[in-house]
């Protein structure tokens, strides 16, 4: 019997490897599916979505308001940053007026992190100076003073110390605190609209299972997504998943969702995001 090939793009990060453990190592069941997993950095996977390149990817919550036309929103896979979240690091700590004088190196202008910055600062990308550098170069960037600040994602944000910089904000914490607790939006998992909405519902089942198969046997999932990890043993490889596959993956909840809600409401309401986001879950 022939198996449907579906691409599956996500991030080259252990937390996502970690996410898709059983999948990749064919250990859940598939459906009758066959996920060819596409790795690519998140800047790329959210380009390929605007193009509706792929049938399922991992996107940044913020690129999500461009693609609701052509994706749904899977009910797990999320990241998000529960008090904490992408980080500005310098040389020497900066007030955010000084920031927002300053350079920044960014890692794409569809992340989340980039959306986060601009209402952290209070003004569109237009009114400050930035860069946009691959997410791993960013700590060379700071270091060469091709940049003066770095807005860090993925797990720059528990190796910084290593490279003797120092921590501007945390753009999640600042979040959470004026947010009511919410925690910080930063990615989720699509699924194209072109599939009928049984087999939409079934995959999304599927993927779910995967993470929870990855929840339940750690250390062996932990061990495979190591092969990932920039610059971190098994100790901080597993800080860093149990950061980003949590609870909120399995299922983002009430709170999750009005988390997008509320950050892609206020995005559009300061201008910006171009339009009111359409934001629907595969059910």
């Amino acid at each position: 019997m022939s198996q449907t090939t579906l691409t599956l793009g996500h991030s080259p990060d252990p937390d996502d490897a970690f996410m898709f453990y059983g999948l990749a190592r064919e250990l859940i069941p598939s459906g009758g599916f066959r996920f060819e997993h596409i790795l690519q950095d998140i800047q790329t996977l959210n380009e390929r979505a605007t193009r509706g390149e792929l049938d399922i990817s991992a996107v940044s919550i913020h690129a999500y308001a461009y693609l609701g036309e052509q994706y749904l929103l899977l009910p797990s896979g999320a990241s998000m940053g529960d008090g904490y979240g992408p980080m500005l690091v310098a040389s020497s700590v900066m007030g955010r007026e000084e920031v927002g004088r300053r350079r920044i190196a960014v890692p794409g202008t569809m992340t989340s992190a980039f959306l986060a910055l601009q209402l952290w600062l209070g003004k569109p990308a237009t009114e400050f100076d930035y860069v946009v550098v691959p997410f791993d170069q960013i700590f060379a960037a700071v270091r060469s003073g091709k940049a003066d600040v770095g807005l860090i994602i993925h797990e720059g944000q528990l190796t910084y110390r290593n490279e003797g910089l120092q921590v501007c904000a945390d753009l999640g914490a600042w979040w959470k605190e004026a947010q009511d607790g919410l925690p910080l939006p930063l990615g989720g998992n699509v699924i194209h609209r072109r599939f009928p909405a049984p087999v939409r519902k079934q995959i999304s089942d599927i993927l779910t299972a995967s993470i929870r198969f990855s929840l339940d046997h750690r250390a062996e999932a932990v061990r495979h997504a190591l092969q990932y990890a920039r610059d971190m043993g098994i100790e901080l490889a597993d800080k860093f998943v149990g950061m980003y596959v949590n609870h909120w993956t399995l299922d983002y909840g009430d709170k999750g969702r009005e988390s997008i809600r509320r950050f892609l409401t206020q995005a559009h309401q300061r201008g910006l995001i171009p339009h009111a986001p359409r934001i629907e879950f595969v059910v």
